[in-house]
């Protein structure tokens, strides 16, 4: 409000200030970090990114230990331990928050901040501050670089990789520490969350820490978004984030500030405009006390308690020497109109030409001015520009230094509005336009030149379209696909030559995959009718719209453009690339018209292949899929897969998808070797966060790890999983196939768990009902919209749902009940009504696990058929199954097993029924099945045995028998000679067995490589 440190009727925000800082200088932990070490921070680098435990956390950590505080998925506060903080559990109970102020322009909102700043500064906290730019909106990252990049740039580069770890990559390019490496860029989640990370290890380290943003209405979207989701985040930190912004001139970008709670979940606070009695007490303490009341009020009356009016009146009375009385009242209006708006151009324009050139340059470039740009684009010499600054100054129109290394800034932000809508329309654009060419020419590159370009005239300059196309690969690898999409939309309006359409065409497609897949099929098919000389460049064209329209679920268009395209195709290797897209788009296709026929010609290849390179093995990991959707024997699924692993297959590769690897980790879970399908699951998620994937890759990550999780019987870590894949999935958008995939999972998983109430409130809450996608997800999501109606008791509803599912499923050859178990739970809804019909459903599903082969297949199937069979032979099902499952890695079907074998013998056999139940009982604990564990207890009452204490005991270690059962089972020996060398009964030996796969994570035919790779990972520790 004025450059002094009086502020007029601001008692009450300058109370909340002084609260809202009191509270977060509580805190006072750690180094303040103006010492050595960089940021105050401990050097953190990748950290050990081994198999996940739990609950993804973001951000690295150190090798060996945790940072001391760090963000998890949800983007919550925890220690090194993992224990959640809420503020009050920080050492010295810090209170951070926002504190907003609304006010419209002029009200004295840049000086309110000004004193927060100084008021922060004196009580010992760290400041950040940042300004919108009315002529910097359209730059991606203007704010966020305005507030990070002074913490960083003085770090030498070794120091700040050391300490960013994989963050440096991430957020460095945003930042402007380092230039874009080649590859694909992080998505916009991903970005944010290293900015997360980055502040949020700022503020622990330095704290407390006071960040402030003004004119947040003229922030670039990125940073606005980006600070919108942190905001809430506050209250967990030693940080007070502080805003201003004018509430009619909010953008759509920036609504998320205007409906954030502030302290407390109060709202913004409205900043009104001053009092008579203030603007008389802001007029005396210029003019001295001789201003009498007549003036005064006439003062407030022809500002109407505007402060940036009062005060650029009350210094204009002082330079024309006006006396501050009654009779010179009647000159303050004029005085004020020359303030702003037309008075304000016509006193500008009194200074000459030189000058205003001057302030039109200034205009132009926008905050933190440099004299020397501002006098290139203006057209002057050094003195001349010099000359003009000093008189602007005078002119109470510019402040700052003018000096080679200096900066200007104008007085106000209304004075830079009103000079810059002054210009006359052509001389703007031209203005525009030589200031781009005079940022190139000072080294600042096309990122800052193209905002310029942006504002110039279409004239078909092929220079214009070239600096365009520069700018938007730098936003777009740093991660503001948004900004780059803008460019490369000017750059078609330019035109670009000929030639150079179809490319452009290409990029911009490119940047708008993730935020316009619509539009974005557009410019590819587009770019396909160009005249296209490039032969690579037309297949990447295909190659990228052949993905857009599978991942807007039009697997049909998909698959069809890239049949047209291989007819075409000269080159065998590219056709070769192009028919292993067109088959994997096909396997995700519900609607393949001929699914056997693509099989066999997918088996025909794939066995011709030798895997020499990516195209080929991507070719032989789709085999192994296939095999699997149609129940193969589990060996040769798990050979093509191993075919395909063998000459590396990376989950972030250029320009490919991630699915053939994920399908391909799938195959061996589906075999029984979940903790093979885990390894890979560590690494390919460790490739995404590398890369800065946080959004539907890491989603489809997390969710898939967790079904797992859920099938080797962990079903705590799988829910955990789970709920962070679908928070993951809703932050990229409702009805994305990653909804249905997190979805899905977590229903089962919660059915599993015993908690039917939960599930039927998630498949509510998220319409995970018909209709269901037309992909294929899995677990398929009909099927398990059956599973929960049959929990809840819906019978006929359950079978009519997967009775469709078999339907839809079967023709396309996809009978495998280990991927798909739509019979088991189709043969339980069916015995109500049509028992008969459900036992021939049940050992269908049997005879097909059988020719798959893997052992847990086989059991689930066995107790679906004991489930719906009678008499001897329910007990017979029941044994086979559990010595299926006992020979699996799969724990909750054998404590499934265990318990309904229990039950059955009971009245028969209560002896070998109290061993079933008790093992059964310990197996749900361990597993975290809360309703088979309740059901094992009331057996065991009613069977007037007493129920153990619930205690889970089971590790991941193996105990000294356990390796040597394992390690003679590999030997091959039976387990009666295992027996024998233990000097126990091989009733012991096949329960040390089943303890081997159910940690380890496989069957006896991955056993060698499991116990293989577990030695050289003790060695390598």
């Amino acid at each position: 409000m004025r450059s002094r440190r009086t502020l007029f009727e601001r008692e009450m925000e300058l109370a909340a200030v002084d609260e809202a800082l009191g509270e977060v200088t509580g805190l006072r932990t750690g180094p303040s970090g103006r010492g050595p070490g960089a940021l105050g921070l401990r050097a953190v680098a990748d950290g050990d990114r081994g198999e996940p435990s739990g609950p993804p956390r973001q951000g690295p950590g150190p090798d060996g230990e945790d940072p001391e505080f760090l963000l998890d998925g949800a983007g919550l506060l925890r220690d090194g331990a993992g224990r959640l903080l809420d503020g009050s559990e920080l050492p010295g109970q810090p209170r951070g928050g926002l504190l907003a102020f609304a006010g419209r322009a002029g009200i004295g909102k840049t000086s309110l901040l000004a004193e927060v700043c100084r008021r922060a500064g004196a009580k010992g906290c760290t400041v950040l501050s940042a300004r919108g730019g009315d002529q910097e909106q359209c730059v991606a990252f203007h704010v966020a670089r305005q507030l990070l990049q002074p913490q960083l740039v003085g770090i030498p580069e070794s120091e700040l990789r050391a300490t960013l770890g994989s963050w440096y990559t991430i957020v460095g390019p945003a930042l402007g520490l380092c230039a874009a490496t080649e590859g694909p860029p992080p998505d916009q989640q991903g970005l944010r969350d290293g900015l997360d990370w980055v502040l949020t290890h700022l503020a622990v380290r330095r704290a407390p820490m006071v960040v402030v943003l003004d004119d947040a209405h003229w922030a670039d979207p990125e940073s606005l978004q980006w600070l919108a989701a942190f905001a809430p985040r506050a209250e967990q930190l030693p940080l007070l984030l502080v805003v201003a912004y004018r509430p009619d001139e909010l953008p759509d970008h920036a609504e998320p500030f205007r409906n954030l709670p502030g302290r407390a979940g109060g709202r913004p606070l409205d900043l009104e405009p001053l009092s008579a009695d203030a603007v008389a007490r802001l007029v005396r303490e210029t003019l001295g006390t001789r201003a009498d009341d007549a003036f005064c009020r006439e003062c407030w009356a022809v500002t109407a308690g505007n402060p940036f009016e009062a005060v650029e009146l009350t210094a204009k009375v002082h330079d024309r020497g006006l006396t501050p009385t009654e009779p010179g009242a009647h000159l303050l209006r004029d005085l004020a109109a020359a303030v702003k708006g037309s008075g304000l151009v016509a006193r500008l324009e009194r200074l000459g030409s030189s000058t205003v050139r001057f302030a039109w340059a200034c205009a132009l470039l926008g905050t933190e001015i440099s004299p020397t740009l501002a006098a290139a684009v203006a057209g002057l010499g050094p003195e001349e520009a010099a000359d003009a600054a000093n008189a602007l100054r005078d002119a109470r129109i510019l402040t700052g230094v003018v000096t080679d290394e200096g900066t200007l800034e104008f007085v106000h932000p209304l004075i830079a509005t009103a000079v810059y809508r002054a210009m006359p329309g052509p001389v703007r654009v031209a203005m525009h336009g030589q200031a781009a060419w005079c940022v190139i020419d000072a080294g600042l590159g096309p990122s800052a030149a193209a905002r310029h370009l942006m504002e110039t005239h279409p004239e078909g300059d092929a220079l214009v379209v070239q600096q365009l196309r520069a700018a938007a690969r730098e936003t777009l690898r740093a991660g503001a696909p948004d900004a780059a999409r803008r460019y490369l939309a000017r750059a078609l309006r330019e035109p670009p030559p000929l030639a150079e359409r179809a490319a452009v065409l290409h990029e911009l497609g490119c940047a708008s995959l993730l935020t316009e897949p619509a539009t974005t099929v557009n410019h590819l098919r587009a770019a396909l009718e160009e005249p296209i000389a490039d032969p690579e460049l037309r297949h990447n064209i295909v190659y990228r719209l052949s993905q857009v329209l599978a991942h807007s679920d039009r697997l049909g268009e998909a698959s069809d453009l890239l049949a047209r395209e291989v007819k075409v195709t000269a080159d065998p290797r590219v056709r070769l690339r192009m028919q292993s897209e067109q088959f994997m788009w096909d396997a995700f296709r519900a609607d393949e018209p001929d699914s056997p026929a693509r099989s066999r010609r997918l088996a025909r290849l794939a066995d011709r292949l030798t895997g020499r390179d990516l195209t080929e093995r991507y070719v032989i990991g789709l085999r192994a899929w296939d095999a699997t959707l149609r129940g193969e024997p589990a060996h040769i699924a798990v050979h093509h897969a191993e075919r395909a692993l063998a000459g590396g297959f990376g989950w972030a590769e250029a320009d490919r998808g991630f699915e053939v690897p994920v399908l391909v980790a799938l195959t061996f879970m589906y075999a029984d070797r979940p903790g093979r399908t885990e390894e890979l699951f560590a690494a390919g998620i460790a490739d995404f966060e590398r890369q800065g994937w946080h959004g539907a890759h890491l989603s489809f990550g997390y969710t898939l790890l967790a079904y797992v999780r859920f099938r080797r019987g962990r079903l705590a870590e799988a829910e955990d999983f789970a709920r962070a894949g679908l928070g993951l999935a809703e932050r990229v958008g409702a009805g994305t196939p990653a909804h249905w995939y997190a979805v899905g999972t977590l229903v089962e998983i919660l059915l599993a768990r015993g908690r039917i109430t939960e599930a039927a409130q998630i498949a509510e809450d998220y319409s995970f009902e018909q209709p269901f996608p037309a992909a294929v997800v899995f677990p398929d999501s009909q099927t398990v919209y059956g599973e929960l109606l049959l929990a809840r008791g819906l019978a006929k509803d359950a079978a009519a749902e997967l009775a469709a599912a078999g339907r839809r499923l079967d023709p396309r050859g996809m009978r495998n009940p280990a991927w798909c178990p739509w019979q088991l739970h189709l043969a339980r809804a069916e015995s109500h009504d049509t028992p008969e019909r459900a036992v021939a459903t049940a050992f269908d599903a049997v005879r097909r696990a059988r020719v798959f082969g893997a052992p847990s297949a086989v059991g689930q199937a066995l107790r679906a058929a004991a489930d719906v069979s009678s008499g001897p032979a329910r007990v017979k099902l029941l044994e086979e199954s559990v010595d299926h499952l006992e020979r699996s890695p799969a724990a909750y079907e054998l404590a499934c097993a265990l318990v309904a074998l229990g039950a059955e013998l009971r009245g028969s056999r209560p002896g070998e029924a109290a061993d079933h139940l008790y093992r059964g009982l310990d197996a749900a604990v361990g597993c975290g099945a809360d309703g088979l564990v309740e059901a094992a207890r009331d057996e065991l009452a009613a069977a007037g045995l007493r129920p153990r204490r619930l205690h889970g005991t089971e590790t991941d270690t193996l105990t000294a028998r356990e390796r040597t059962a394992a390690e003679l089972a590999v030997r091959g020996l039976p387990t009666t000679a295992i027996a024998a060398e233990l000097r126990t009964e091989e009733a012991v030996a096949v329960r040390l067995l089943s303890a081997v796969y159910r940690k380890v994570g496989t069957d006896l035919a991955g056993l060698g490589a499991a116990l293989g790779a577990a030695r050289k990972e003790s060695r390598g520790a």
